[in-house]
């Protein structure tokens, strides 16, 4: 199979008005949307649209919520001009961890029939339950690829929505880097970066990886908020959702 269990870090600098970084072990599941359903069946702690240790529910993702993942992502794909007939999507998030799941960042690698990177769809979730799909079409830079886009959608209560992001893909055979870069007024705001070895996807990692990294999207949500607080009472201005037009 082509799915893969990813395992790492993740790690946030945050370079204007002051200095604030955090870093955090994480664990995506990146899974080749053809094989979905094959990758579920041959694991007890993994399911799809059902609860377990490890869940995927195709409505936690895509906007509007999709009823089946893989057709949703070719539709959006064909509407933006491409034939994704034939091609690998790889798709990276973090499942649902004993029926809690939150995702500040999911993505879909898009390639072609030949294997060359075409798409690369970011779906952005807030705390506010609301969801942004940005879809790039990333140009070759070094190893990697890479393309920027505007931020227009409330995130962080400490960064206004007109800013910009700039993301670099890095896919190697045995490790993933993935980094946003974002600028404010053309200033370096925040960088955010996933490195993350590939491992095989059974359950024996799965387990192990649920074991060091225990109930990882319930400390998510906490740490975000946990860093927020920090943060505020750091004196970073602070914008509430509410003040902040969509």
């Amino acid at each position: 199979m082509r799915s893969h269990l990813l395992s790492g870090k993740v790690r946030h600098r945050r370079s204007q008005p002051m200095v604030y970084e955090l870093e955090h072990d994480v664990f995506y599941l990146a899974l080749d949307l053809d094989e979905i359903d094959e990758v579920v069946g041959r694991s007890r702690l993994l399911s799809r649209n059902r609860f377990n240790a490890l869940a995927l529910h195709d409505r936690d993702h895509w906007l509007p919520p999709a009823g089946d993942l893989r057709s949703s992502v070719h539709q959006h794909l064909r509407e933006e001009g491409f034939d994704p007939t034939g091609w690998r999507i790889t798709f990276i998030a973090t499942p649902r961890v004993f029926g809690y799941q939150f995702n500040p960042a999911s993505f879909y690698l898009c390639r072609d029939e030949a294997g060359k990177m075409q798409v690369v769809v970011v779906e952005v979730h807030n705390t506010h339950h609301e969801r942004r799909l940005y879809t790039l079409r990333p140009r070759r830079k070094g190893n990697g690829w890479v393309d920027s886009m505007d931020k227009d959608f409330y995130v962080s209560p400490f960064i206004d929505r007109d800013a910009h992001y700039t993301v670099r893909v890095q896919d190697d055979p045995g490790k993933v880097r993935i980094a946003i870069t974002e600028t404010e007024l053309g200033k370096p705001l925040l960088t955010a970066t996933l490195v993350a070895d590939r491992k095989r996807l059974t359950d024996r990692t799965l387990l192990r990886t649920l074991l060091r990294v225990p109930l990882a999207t319930q400390k998510t949500i906490v740490a975000i908020h946990l860093h927020a607080w920090r943060m505020w009472r750091r004196g970073f201005t602070f914008r509430r959702h509410s003040e902040v037009t969509r």
